[in-house]
């Protein structure tokens, strides 16, 4: 497979040398590992026809990014392999339920699958960033799995393994790393991460009067970290006439390195403002039990804070070399 040396589409990574982007591989068996475990321990258990949707839909993504880490693909074969997973997770049921009509709840669920896979693949720039996004999500779920149906629980075994199999590989991929995860690793996490967002954040409520906002500022502010630093580099590059898939070291992850902090620092910060966004989901959903207009405004504000935070810094310094 060899070795690879980029986040987005093109050769830019912030690491300076190549090394082996094996990590991706080891999660996918991993995950396919806890699936089996579950199988034989609870074999009387009916595998749920969305679950089997999320394995197949991860399996393709896992298989989209295995191609690219060995051979480069075009960015068009990405893209169908990544429309592919979205196809797989609506006919099997795993799709946004936000409004009556079912062709914008699907249109939705595109662009949701579509962009978080893009998403944690242009996050993936620095090391620890995007294993440590994904451990503070998952972690998240597992908790709010926890307090809600317990450990006997399909979702919680196989996010289980997967949340040990990245403590395992962030030991590799912590600065300075030893290894990458590849796009083998941050597809088959951004397909999997979209569909735990589809199940518990998008579709998954307590609340006895749920509202579209509800619906909408959940899995926002869940995987906020990642959107800010997309929506970040989208806005600037297409201010500059760039195209947004095109790599380079104008994410916000960089320019919190222009401003002083380590690598290690950073992946710390992300890990803290991960796991922080996902507290205050967990408050919000499992403690209220109404949705308000206080909710709302607090939420959208601490949510506009960080934006603010974050695309401000990227206005500050001008883009460095290393």
């Amino acid at each position: 497979m060899g070795t690879k040396n980029s986040s987005d589409d093109t050769e830019v990574r912030w690491a300076s040398t190549t090394k082996p982007a094996f990590g991706g591989i080891s999660l996918y068996i991993v995950f396919l590992l806890s699936f089996a475990v579950f199988a034989i321990v609870f074999a009387t258990e009916q595998i749920p026809l969305k679950f089997l949707g999320i394995l197949i839909a991860s399996s393709i993504g896992f298989l989209v990014g295995l191609a690219d880490d060995a051979y480069n693909t075009k960015p068009i074969l990405k893209f169908l392999g990544q429309f592919a997973c979205a196809v797989v997770l609506i006919l099997t049921d795993n799709f946004i339920t936000l409004f009556d009509n079912e062709f914008i709840n699907y249109a939705i669920t595109f662009f949701w699958v579509v962009g978080m896979m893009n998403s944690i693949n242009m996050l993936d720039n620095m090391d620890g960033i995007t294993t440590s996004v994904s451990i503070g999500v998952i972690s998240t779920v597992l908790f709010a799995l926890v307090i809600t149906e317990g450990t006997n629980n399909l979702y919680f075994w196989v996010l289980l393994g997967t949340l040990a199999s990245l403590f395992g590989f962030l030991y590799y991929n912590w600065n300075p790393s030893r290894m990458y995860m590849g796009d083998t690793g941050s597809q088959f996490l951004g397909v999997l991460l979209a569909a735990v967002g589809i199940s518990f954040f998008w579709n998954g409520h307590e609340f006895e009067d749920t509202s579209i906002w509800a619906k909408i500022i959940t899995p926002i502010l869940a995987f906020l970290p990642s959107i800010i630093d997309t929506t970040t580099v989208t806005i600037n590059r297409l201010l500059k006439g760039q195209s947004p898939f095109v790599g380079g070291r104008d994410h916000t992850t960089h320019h919190l390195s222009y401003l002083g902090l380590k690598d290690r620092h950073i992946a710390i910060f992300f890990l803290s403002f991960t796991f922080i966004c996902g507290a205050i989901g967990l408050y919000v959903n499992y403690t209220l039990k109404a949705w308000s207009l206080t909710v709302t405004f607090s939420l959208i504000g601490f949510m506009a804070v960080a934006f603010i935070f974050l695309f401000g810094i990227t206005k500050r310094k001008p883009i460095d070399a290393k």
